[in-house]
């Protein structure tokens, strides 16, 4: 039960508790799961009940969650990279201490 209901939770479907298999409806709202984001909990017992199953998939999700934040640069929000520094160069001139004019 647990295999298919982590498959649903990878494609981004899940709509019932991982563990007792609970489907969210107005009296029941699931709670995600704050690392991976990807498994729902009707309550804190079926989450403690569903961890040992869940913790390699959810530590494997978390750190590539994390690495996508980390190395996620912004679109358009820098000229390019400072050829001295290598740090990034802003387009807002008034930020920029390399734009700024010296008194």
């Amino acid at each position: 039960m647990s295999t298919n209901l982590e498959e649903q939770a990878a494609d981004g479907m899940m709509m019932c508790c991982a563990s007792c298999g609970t489907a969210e409806v107005d009296d029941v709202k699931l709670k995600t799961c704050s690392a991976c984001k990807s498994v729902r909990y009707c309550s804190v017992t079926c989450q403690k009940e569903h961890r040992p199953q869940h913790k390699r998939a959810c530590k494997k999700k978390a750190g590539e969650l994390h690495d996508e934040i980390l190395f996620k640069q912004p679109e358009s929000s820098y000229e390019g990279d400072c050829p001295l520094c290598c740090l990034p160069i802003s387009l807002d001139k008034t930020k920029s201490t390399l734009m700024s004019s010296r008194e």
